[in-house]
């Protein structure tokens, strides 16, 4: 016989009507006025974003870094030598470059007339005067060859983030130059600023393809399929122009758009996938559409809520990175995740309302509602078949779950967090062709120079003379660099300057520790003996500090993040052992996600059919990223899964009953929500930007063993094996932790075995 508390469950609330009943009541009665509300909110904010929206900017600076601090010094003392630089790449493969020195002059003068241009410096000889022999080796501006060339432009922004018209400007300063025949090309964030601009619609569309194909053989059902889909697009749109009318109020990053509506549509076509599914079942069991409709949003919309929750706070888990740029990536999807969980509690229960009983009369096969567990005496389906032999065995499953986790893992060990250069590109972006050009005439070091800053302010006048003598012979044989230039004063002799060259890309693990070598070695030792300050600063000196934040941040993310969504789970099931599988278990499929994106991309294995040239480092922030995304939305199959067994269990008192009841009923419905978020993260490695890439494929990748290794083999396994322990939980805790509900406690008692 069951317990009392497998009865009741552990300080299980007291049964009432619930608020999300009533809610899906009542929006499935009034469709009309539920449907007319959600149209007309998303065509207000669509003309609100319109009129009122701002823009996506990669726009953010590390205040106490000493590559922000350098460039401070700089701006103080040297205002054209500070600023962001950029480069405009000439090459003529038939002439001297010197031979269209004409055309060089006006450029630079027509560049250095632009709004928000600091300085444009001209790599030829000044008229008449003998060309200095070039350096060895030669990092430029002017190749040995005379051939190629490069015009440093400083900007007092960031041109990335210029509006993309500004460009209009540059195109008139060289055009001289193209109409004499010199290919011209924009490298570094000028490049980024004339990227063509980036559209999700094709993956938005093979992604919405595949999932109508899925829901279609998985549920038989035209309407049945659609319905998640049109709810999920009505969702996600309301939530990306929210999110547009954030951007006006805050700097939100140019992938906080894309990454939205891969989290958004995501989670949109799961939260529906479950309510329409459990919908279904009741009508099966003959319930009338309202009630149907209304059970629904009281059993799998109780899921839906805390699902949403968790990835929630999951998300707001990258707030603890201390870096603006990170949350507000983790602020950009949450706004979607909210869209969604209020359209699967309000527009889903409209649409079945509106749908009635008509919701399978389109059909491309027998529809399929949610497989409940066969007769007494009846030959048991496939899945209660599959749980009954994890029964038996239970400690295989859970050996071969673990050996496919750990090979997936494997390629962690050797991971290299970097950020992705424009050598990484499509060859049709003018960035990547500059970059190409600049490697092949100065070494692939040009691409990421790095500004050495001296400030001998409190120095004497006396003692800056052996300052700089003691300087200079520091900065001589340093390891991984190219060349270091000469030392040189700014106008009011305050500060020093040089140039470091890398004998590697800017990518390379070789510029990172020459960075820091720089950084924490060589400039302190020149420095030695003097009250003066040293700093490396640039682009890839400010990405070297962004990696460095992140990689020291990112095990504290990991322990809140887990912490946060042990917590919930303890408190929707009330189970110590449950909460510590469902954490140890994502913890585990997240490595494994991360070793296929190691395998992918930085060691190259299917990186060219993707669109990657070569190998690249795992751009910093995309552990950090996956991390919160990919706990979260595991966190969704782990309630659903869990919430049936508990739900079993109460009902029964067999824990071993209660896998093998809920897996039956849950496995078809979370393999079909499974493949159809895998197909429209995956649909998003045809992006051009490779960061997109990275998360769509580590999204995919996760998503598909998550729901795979995990829920069908560890899960059942673990659940078999730990027993009745599983829902032990002690009871100084239980009083302590909130009451949540999962799935049904809310529901009333006559109604609940109506309900699967």
């Amino acid at each position: 016989m069951p317990s009392s508390q497998a009865r009741t469950g552990a300080g299980a609330a007291p049964r009432r009507r619930g608020a999300l009943r009533g809610t899906g009541e009542w929006c499935a009665r009034h469709f009309v006025t539920v449907l007319v509300l959600w149209v007309a909110a998303l065509a207000g904010l669509q003309v609100l974003q319109h009129a009122y929206g701002g823009d996506y900017s990669d726009d953010f600076s590390l205040p106490g870094t000493q590559s922000q601090d350098g460039l401070d010094v700089l701006k103080a003392h040297a205002p054209q030598a500070g600023g962001y630089s950029a480069q405009v790449v000439l090459h003529d493969p038939d002439k001297p470059l010197t031979s269209v020195s004409d055309q060089v002059a006006t450029a630079v003068t027509d560049l250095q007339k632009l709004p928000d241009v600091l300085s444009a410096q001209s790599p030829l000889p000044s008229s008449g005067s003998t060309p200095p022999p070039p350096p060895d080796p030669n990092t430029g501006p002017l190749s040995t060859d005379q051939k190629t060339a490069y015009i440093t432009v400083r900007f007092s922004v960031q041109p990335s983030t210029l509006d993309p018209s500004y460009l209009d400007g540059v195109d008139d300063a060289v055009r001289p130059l193209r109409s004499a025949g010199v290919t011209v090309e924009y490298g570094g964030s000028l490049g980024e600023l004339a990227r063509p601009e980036p559209s999700d619609r094709t993956s938005e569309a093979i992604g919405f393809g595949v999932a109508i194909v899925v829901l279609l053989i998985g549920f038989g059902s035209l309407l049945a399929a659609v319905l998640p889909l049109v709810t999920a697009l009505i969702c996600a749109l309301c939530g990306l122009a929210l999110l547009g009318l954030l951007a006006a109020a805050a700097t939100f990053a140019t992938v906080s758009p894309t990454l939205a509506t891969m989290i958004g549509i995501g989670v949109g076509i799961d939260y529906a996938l479950f309510l329409v599914t459990r919908h279904r079942q009741n009508l099966v069991d003959g319930q009338d559409p309202v009630t149907a409709a209304g059970n629904a949003a009281a059993t799998s919309g109780h899921a839906v809520l805390l699902s949403g929750c968790t990835v929630i706070i999951a998300l707001s888990g990258l707030w603890v990175s201390g870096i603006g740029f990170i949350g507000k990536l983790g602020l950009a999807a949450a706004v979607t995740v909210v869209t969604a969980v209020a359209g699967a509690l309000t527009l889903v229960p409209a649409v079945l309302g509106l749908l009635g009983r008509r919701i399978d009369r389109v059909r491309v096969r027998k529809p399929v509602a949610e497989t409940v567990p066969a007769p007494e005496g009846a030959e048991p389906g496939g899945w209660h078949r599959y749980a009954q032999r994890v029964e038996r065995r239970p400690w295989w499953f859970l050996a071969g779950g673990v050996v496919v986790l750990a090979v997936l893992s494997f390629p962690l060990l050797f991971i290299q967090l970097g950020h992705i250069g424009d050598g990484a590109d499509p060859k049709s972006f003018t960035d990547r062709r500059a970059y190409d050009l600049m490697s092949s005439a100065f070494g692939p070091g040009s691409n990421g120079p790095l500004t050495l800053v001296i400030d001998q302010s409190k120095v004497s006048s006396g003692d800056r003379s052996a300052l700089a003598d003691q300087a200079q012979k520091a900065l001589t044989g340093v390891p991984d660099a190219e060349v270091i230039t000469q030392l040189t004063a700014t106008s009011d002799g305050d500060v020093l300057t040089a140039t470091a060259y890398s004998v590697a890309a800017p990518q390379d693990g070789r510029t990172t520790s020459l960075t820091n070598r720089l950084t924490d070695d060589v400039l302190p030792q020149a420095v030695s003996g003097y009250d003066a300050g040293t700093y490396v600063t640039g682009t890839t000196a400010a990405q070297v500090d962004f990696l460095d934040i992140v990689s020291s941040r990112l095990p504290l993310i990991i322990a809140v993040v887990v912490g946060l969504a042990f917590l919930v789970i303890l408190a929707v099931f009330r189970g110590l052992l449950v909460a510590v599988k469902a954490a140890v278990l994502n913890v585990l499929s997240i490595a494994a996600s991360y070793g296929v994106v190691v395998a992918v991309f930085q060691w190259g294995w299917g990186g060219p059919a993707l669109g990657v040239s070569g190998e690249v480092p795992i751009e910093s922030y995309v552990p950090m990223m996956m991390f919160a995304i990919v706990f979260g939305l595991s966190m969704d199959y782990e309630i659903f899964l869990l919430s049936r067994i508990h739900e079993a269990w109460v009902r029964t008192g067999d824990p071993r009953a209660s896998v093998a009841h809920a897996l039956e009923i849950t496995a078809r419905v979370i393999t079909c929500a499974a493949l159809i978020m895998v197909s429209v993260f995956a649909a998003f490695v045809i992006s051009d930007n490779i960061v997109v890439k990275m998360l769509g494929l580590g999204l995919a990748a996760s998503v598909l063993i998550d729901a795979t290794v995990v829920r069908l083999l560890l899960v059942p396994a673990v659940m078999t094996l730990l027993g009745r322990a599983a829902w032990w939980i002690p009871g100084p805790l239980d009083r302590i932790l909130p009451h949540l509900d999962a799935e049904g406690s809310a529901q009333p008692p006559a109604e609940r075995a109506g309900a699967g």
